[in-house]
């Protein structure tokens, strides 16, 4: 079958234009890829435990400290403006903390995870729940056993570094705003135990954050419906864990 000039010269030139479009697919990809190779690992927060992180529905703006340590809200804490991961680089937020929580509940948290990136941290807090359902009154038996399963959780947990907040004291060392139905000094003395616990576990596998130390220099203020962080009680423990992560080689002092 013979052909004219023309058609020859078209069917040239649309072989042409397939040719270049695959090599201009293929010069996008390539880019793509590369590009995606370059970009950054976003640092990753994971928050564990209880309302201590948990306690956005306890304020009237909605925020939580995991949050605040991804992205600060420059309206609300100008004072912090410019000290959050976002502003130094990636960050996103995983949040499994969930209110109420207490040592037994954590494994749930923890289930279905993805794999953790090279450049993660995780932040617990747990332990007031547990003195609340009994452990202030414990003679011995319920502290062991909060040890143990703190324990097994942390060890078990795929990310590393791990910072572990422990129970604040919502009566700012007042005897006299005791809660609890627990004389005050066994309570007290069960909660130096859950803390000393904290503190050794923390101690093996990572780094402890004294919440406990850090909020006897508030004021009631920082606490809402007795015991839950309040807006200012928020950043406040925001503020805590900031300070952790900046004296730590890595993402956390890079920020």
């Amino acid at each position: 079958m013979s052909t004219t000039p023309f058609a020859r010269r078209r069917f040239i030139a649309a072989g042409s234009s397939i040719l270049l479009s695959a090599l201009t697919s293929t010069a996008a990809a390539s880019r793509d890829e590369r590009d995606a190779r370059a970009a950054p690992e976003p640092f990753t927060v994971y928050t564990f435990g209880d309302s201590i992180l948990d306690c956005a529905r306890y304020n009237e703006h909605g925020v939580h400290p995991g949050e605040l340590l991804v992205r600060n809200d420059d309206r609300l804490f100008p004072d912090f403006k410019g000290q959050d991961l976002q502003s130094h680089g990636p960050a996103r937020l995983v949040h499994r903390a969930v209110d109420g929580a207490t040592v037994d509940g954590l494994p749930s948290q923890a289930r279905g995870l993805a794999p953790p990136g090279r450049r993660a941290v995780a932040l617990l807090t747990v332990g007031g729940n547990d003195l609340l359902r009994g452990l202030a009154a414990d003679t011995g038996a319920g502290v062991r056993a909060f040890e143990a399963a703190l324990a097994r959780f942390v060890a078990g947990l795929p990310i590393r570094p791990v910072l572990l907040g422990n129970v604040y004291d919502p009566t700012l060392g007042d005897d006299r705003r005791n809660f609890l139905g627990v004389d005050a000094s066994i309570a007290r003395a069960n909660h130096r135990r859950v803390n000393d616990v904290i503190a050794a576990v923390a101690a093996r596998h990572g780094q402890l954050v004294d919440l406990h130390g850090h909020f006897l220099k508030g004021d009631p203020s920082w606490f809402t419906r007795t015991i839950e962080p309040s807006l200012r009680g928020a950043s406040e423990v925001r503020r805590a864990f900031w300070a952790a992560l900046q004296s730590r080689t890595g993402p956390g002092s890079a920020a």
